[in-house]
């Protein structure tokens, strides 16, 4: 399977060979429980590996705070192509976050729009680059997918190896 998938440009999006590659992640042990997330940033033959967990959080939180750090990583606007197996995240923010936004953070149907935090987070970092947003079947043979799955897995793993040597309170 090719590791970059073709691409599907929407409005605004990157143009430029420049561009930086990013590949995000969450995964999540229990849904809530542990979780990790991980982003494989690329750029002028440069990587960057950003990774995190938390004890007590979902899946799509995981999705969501990925693509945040890796876009909180870039130090000036640019142009991104990210790769995410997250429908959730492509599709709220191409579809669903400038309806929440305009209904006072709501759904369709008036219930409050969740993770609104981070949604919130990843619109203002999202506002600061050009992103062509690309979709990616997880566990299917993508390099730069699987990678940020080991490190998403590796974070929650370094996270529950810590927590274990704690003493009990």
């Amino acid at each position: 399977m090719p590791d970059t998938p073709p691409a599907e440009a929407e409005p605004g999006a990157a143009r430029t060979p420049d561009a930086v590659e990013i590949y995000t992640d969450g995964a999540c042990r229990g849904n809530p429980g542990p979780g990790g997330w991980a982003a494989v940033l690329t750029a002028r033959g440069q990587e960057k590996e950003l990774s995190g967990a938390e004890s007590h959080t979902t899946n799509n939180r995981m999705e969501l705070q990925a693509v945040i750090s890796a876009l909180q990583a870039l130090k000036r606007p640019v142009d991104v192509r990210l790769y995410t197996d997250s429908q959730y995240v492509r599709n709220g923010v191409l579809s669903w976050l400038p309806q929440w936004k305009s209904r006072g953070w709501t759904t369709a149907d008036r219930k409050p729009v969740k993770n609104r935090d981070l949604w919130e987070l990843l619109d203002v970092e999202a506002a600061r680059h050009r992103i062509e947003w690309h979709w990616v079947r997880g566990h299917s043979g993508v390099a730069g997918n699987e990678r940020c799955d080991a490190l998403a897995n590796a974070a929650i793993d370094a996270m529950l190896a810590v927590d274990s040597r704690l003493p009990a309170p």
